[in-house]
């Protein structure tokens, strides 16, 4: 029975994965699975309400947030990365790395069946080991992103040297294996994913390193995706790691039911969008991790007054904004009739389901390519971290995006952003990506193929194999 399973399940401490393993957490739930999110108490205070009809099933384990000092000491009540700027991340991870200790406490006392990690915990495979307790690592990252990194033994040690040498060896599709695309990195983003992902950093180990390890010791790897998206980049992966690669669906969002918006703004921000011509309005949203520049905010703020399309636009304030002065000067008078600008948290879920809204320009995280094909809308790519390049190439060779062109230094005008969405939205020559984003929906949003995948999965974690 999987009831009888008990599996838990710990994710690295940025929302974009923390609300992957949650929906995870979720799906196993309904399953009849027992689980045990562990996190630290701030970041589990942050996670929607849960369902009475699973709070029997899921236990949300908070395990304190370690305290640091000295230069690593992290501002008070940071424990995500939501929360620090990117030069403390690597300060987050000495924490976190702490978190070991009270985590194996509790491995030891409730003796899972399984253990299920994110790339950061290359430290539960000693856990694991000890007490005799299979390691699952699951990704947040598409298929393609995970076969385009590589093998564990490319990542680790002196392996990196010889294959990812330099940055420049992250713009073309991997030299180990035969790749189905020339899904790759520009030289920008390059740059700043080699920095990150193979730079020193406070803690000792790089992600390369981390992920490596992880790899290395888990039993098989989990992916949320799966192969009617997907497949040929599930194989190769499966192919490099040597081992099963599951994939469990791509765990759309619930679809949100009809509520009542009781704040006063967004109720008359979702008055504004039911008086707007179906499919016509613009989604702009880069989540709570991109943290845009002054001119990027001003460039994507002039090419949406130039491109007069109707836009609803979610900003999270950005850290150099003084008090309320975000956009350019006279922009709000000038799009009033055009356009809503709001800042702070947005119920983006509802938004993206809302008949009004036709597409989204959007920084193609995993999680929010996830969330908005499955309502069908066309995608305006604008990358700027980790895997979003990546994604970016895959969903324009997929025929899903128009990706904003961009100088050699990652810069953009207003002009890139005012011809990418026309291109997308209204002109006769996105007809075609239009009628591939509705085709994607039937994959996206079939929530019947999606559970089917984790019903595989269940059977997996019940026989071992």
């Amino acid at each position: 029975m999987a009831a009888d399973l008990h599996v838990a399940i710990l994710p690295w401490s940025a929302f974009g994965h923390i609300m992957p393993f949650f929906q995870f957490s979720i799906a196993l739930a309904k399953a009849g699975v027992h689980v045990s999110f562990v996190s630290t108490p701030g970041n589990i205070q942050r996670l929607p309400k849960l369902s009475p009809s699973l709070t029997h099933v899921i236990n949300l384990v908070e395990l304190p947030m370690p305290t640091l000092d000295g230069e690593c000491r992290l501002p008070e009540g940071a424990e995500a990365t939501i929360d620090i700027s990117s030069e403390k991340i690597q300060y987050l991870k000495v924490a976190y790395d702490l978190l070991q200790h009270p985590f194996k406490k509790f491995v030891a006392e409730k003796r899972p069946n399984w253990l299920v990690v994110d790339f950061c915990h290359y430290w539960a495979a000693d856990i694991a080991k000890e007490f005799g307790i299979p390691l699952l690592y699951l990704s947040v990252f598409s298929g393609a992103m995970r076969a385009f990194i590589g093998p564990p033994e490319y990542l680790d040690g002196d392996g990196r040297k010889r294959f990812r040498a330099t940055p420049e060896s992250l713009t073309s599709p991997p030299e180990w294996i035969t790749f189905p695309s020339s899904v790759a990195f520009r030289s920008y983003e390059a740059r700043n994913f080699f920095s990150g992902f193979y730079g020193e950093n406070a803690s000792g180990v790089s992600d390369a390193e981390r992920i490596a390890k992880t790899m290395s010791a888990c039993q098989a790897a989990v992916v949320r995706s799966c192969t009617e998206f997907e497949g040929e980049y599930l194989k190769i992966f499966e192919k490099i790691l040597g081992k099963p690669v599951i994939p469990l669906g791509l765990l759309p969002p619930e679809k949100p039911e009809k509520i009542e918006i009781t704040d006063g703004t967004w109720r008359k921000t979702f008055e504004w969008l039911d008086n707007q011509e179906h499919k016509s309005v613009v989604f702009v949203g880069f989540g709570s991790e991109c943290k845009l520049t002054k001119d990027q905010v001003y460039e994507i703020a002039y090419g949406l007054e130039l491109s007069e399309l109707p836009f609803l636009w979610a900003l999270r304030k950005p850290s150099w904004a003084i008090e309320d002065f975000i956009l350019p000067p006279g922009f709000s008078d000038r799009t009033s009739k055009k356009g809503i600008v709001c800042t702070g948290w947005a119920p983006q879920q509802e938004i993206l389901a809302h008949p009004s809204i036709g597409g989204s320009l959007f920084h193609s995280g995993w999680g929010s390519i996830i969330e908005t094909l499955q309502h069908g809308l066309c995608l305006i790519a604008l990358p700027f971290i980790i895997d979003q390049g990546v994604n970016a190439r895959l969903l324009v060779e997929k025929g899903l995006a128009v990706e904003v062109d961009r100088k050699d230094d990652g810069s953009f005008t207003r002009n890139d952003i005012d011809r990418s969405l026309r291109l997308a939205m209204v002109s006769e020559e996105g007809k075609q990506l239009r009628h591939q984003a509705k085709i994607a929906a039937a994959i996206f949003g079939d929530r019947k193929l999606h559970q089917n995948y984790i019903t595989r999965f269940v059977e997996y974690l019940r026989n071992g194999v």
